[in-house]
């Protein structure tokens, strides 16, 4: 959760959008900073990358711990609403590959924070959430495309989203993120149909 102003009900207040766009770009940057020297990324090069200075990230997300928490979420959200936009633009097989593999690059982050994220995220309904979450989107990827099912009927999305953690857990201890799209391919072999 973020440092921010919330209404008499306790919700989050919408931020104006250039203080939108700086948290996006906070986050972002933050994320590839975590999954490339782990939870001893610099804040002082994480705001330098995002283009704004160390100031306005303490004073959106005072801890570390806040910035980890806020990446977390922020990056579930962003894999969940790509899934009917790629399911919409993309054909099948190419819109779950193009997710599963947004999806490695997640886990690489959340691997960069893995120390932090236990502390942070220890409360059991929030990872509950994000599962339900990304089980969604993959629901969503292996619907039937123009009135055709392209995935085999007993795949079942909590069981391709386990899949995937494992792929990324192998990748990530292995540090060769080429393994993860080869295991995808395998994957994918696996769920389409015929």
């Amino acid at each position: 959760m973020t440092h921010d102003k919330t209404d008499a009900v306790g919700h989050r207040k919408p931020l104006r959008a250039d203080a939108q766009r700086n948290e996006d770009r906070l986050l972002e940057a933050a994320a590839e900073a975590f999954a490339r020297d782990g939870i001893g990324a610099s804040v002082k090069d994480i705001a330098r990358q995002a283009g704004v200075g160390v100031g306005t990230l303490y004073r959106r997300f005072p801890s570390k711990e806040l910035l980890i928490e806020a990446i977390y979420r922020h990056e579930a959200q962003r894999l969940s609403e790509a899934a009917p936009h790629l399911a919409a633009t993309q054909p099948p097989i190419d819109a779950m590959r193009t997710w599963m593999e947004r999806f490695i690059d997640f886990m690489a982050a959340k691997q960069g924070m893995a120390d932090a994220l236990r502390v942070v995220l220890a409360d059991e309904n929030e990872k509950l959430q994000t599962r339900a979450l990304l089980a969604d989107a993959i629901e969503q990827l292996l619907a039937p495309s123009k009135g055709r099912r392209w995935a085999r009927r007993e795949v079942d999305a909590r069981d391709v989203l386990m899949a995937l953690g494992g792929i990324a857990l192998m990748a990530t201890s292995e540090k060769q993120r080429d393994l993860a799209t080869r295991l995808i391919d395998l994957l994918l072999h696996g769920i389409a149909a015929g």
